[in-house]
């Protein structure tokens, strides 16, 4: 039962009985054509029992307001016909009757029969003199008790209709925050993912392979490598430790020290001591936001961590490119290339796209099997993230 529902109620019954009292008074100083009045106390009685013992219950019970509503016929009849003026009591019957009955058609009935009931009722203690005067009020009653009750009615239905709409409303907005909700945490593993394969994954692929190396070099009595392969080891452990902690901390790794061409730079050098490859940066110092970075800087990382492991290239070349409302990364490999038309398993360029997507960047890759890779992004400056990840195979290649 609803709040309002339940408010209609309590009034109902506190009217119930301040009536019932009213008219029990009445019963005893009112006039009536009979010596003996115990048949109107004892209907009185009658009705207010029954109506504490299953009447209240009619509200929401149909059962108990078909047990009920007969009452209050028989009870319109009854007291008219003892005291004439305790036709009162249906001042209290037809709006009872009104909110127990389910079916409109119903209610005008039950009112229609309350108002014959009483009319008898007064015609039996007043006589035939009082016809005309009990037709004229008992017709003002009824007419009146329907038009009201039509129209308590129909604030009824708008008031369930209201309360449909608004448990409607609720539902959805519970299922639309559950979706915002679901939504949220899919982005934010999607994020995690990208970054997680973007840092500590390369780092812990370059300690595999120079660990290779250091084995290689360990059988082959290459002793004096082991020292330098030792201190790469331990750089890129440190390094994946810290990028393990700035994921941790949901802080960006690599630029939040200095610029974003101290980090490419860095990142250059890194490469080569781990790979032998020499990586040429031209990344002039420059002021850019730090999503666009970030951006920028895990690009970096993954086309250099695609030359490690695709490329068997010889040189590679990275250049940072700022113009006044964009920047662009070209990462450019003379290795063996290949076909960007024919589609290849795996998540980082894919990620690079998604990134990218996001942050409302483009990305362009051009190779051609023999003649080496060229991967170029562009992002505006200040560009603002958007909610919802691109989520669509890339049809050039991803790996």
């Amino acid at each position: 039962m609803d709040r309002i529902t339940a408010q209609r109620n309590w009034g109902l019954h506190v009217a119930f009985g301040v009536t019932i009292a009213l008219v029990a008074v009445i019963t005893v100083l009112g006039w009536s054509p009979w010596s003996n009045r115990w048949p109107a106390f004892a209907m009185l009685a009658v009705l207010a029992v029954a109506y504490a013992a299953f009447g209240w219950r009619g509200y929401d019970v149909p059962r108990a307001a078909a047990g009920f509503v007969p009452l209050l016929v028989l009870a319109a009849l009854v007291l008219p016909a003892i005291v004439p003026s305790t036709a009162l009591v249906q001042c209290i019957l037809f709006p009872v009757a009104w909110t127990q009955i389910q079916s409109t058609r119903t209610a005008v009935g039950v009112s229609v029969a309350i108002g014959v009931a009483a009319g008898i009722g007064l015609q039996i203690a007043s006589g035939p003199s009082a016809l005309v005067s009990t037709i004229l009020i008992e017709g003002v009653s009824v007419a009146g008790a329907c038009a009201l009750g039509l129209w308590i009615t129909r604030i009824a239905q708008l008031s369930d209709e209201r309360r449909r709409l608004l448990d409607e409303l609720r539902s959805t907005q519970d299922s639309l925050a559950e979706a915002n909700r679901r939504a949220g945490v899919t982005s934010e593993r999607e994020r995690l993912a990208r970054e997680i394969h973007d840092t500590v994954a390369q780092n812990l692929a370059g300690i595999v392979m120079l660990t290779e190396r250091a084995r290689g070099d360990l059988a082959a009595d290459r002793v004096d490598h082991l020292d330098e392969r030792l201190t790469v080891l331990e750089e890129s452990a440190r390094a994946a430790l810290e990028e393990s902690r700035t994921l941790v901390a949901a802080s960006a790794a690599g630029v939040a020290a200095d610029s974003l061409g101290a980090a490419l730079h860095r990142l250059g050098e890194r490469f080569t001591r781990e790979t032998g490859i020499p990586v040429t940066v031209d990344a002039p110092d420059c002021a850019l936001d730090r999503d666009t970075q970030v951006v920028l800087l895990r690009v970096g990382q993954e086309a250099l961590a695609n030359v490690r492991s695709h490329a068997h290239a010889a040189s590679v070349q990275v250049a940072l490119h700022v113009a006044a409302d964009q920047v662009g990364l070209r990462i450019t490999d003379d290795g063996v290339g290949f076909d960007t038309s024919v589609p290849t398993a795996g998540h980082g360029l894919r990620g690079v796209r998604e990134r990218l997507a996001l942050a409302g960047g483009t990305c362009t890759i051009a190779s051609n099997a023999g003649r080496g890779t060229v991967v170029e992004v562009s992002l505006p400056t200040g560009a603002e993230p958007r909610l919802q990840a691109v989520t669509e195979p890339v049809t050039e290649v991803t790996r």
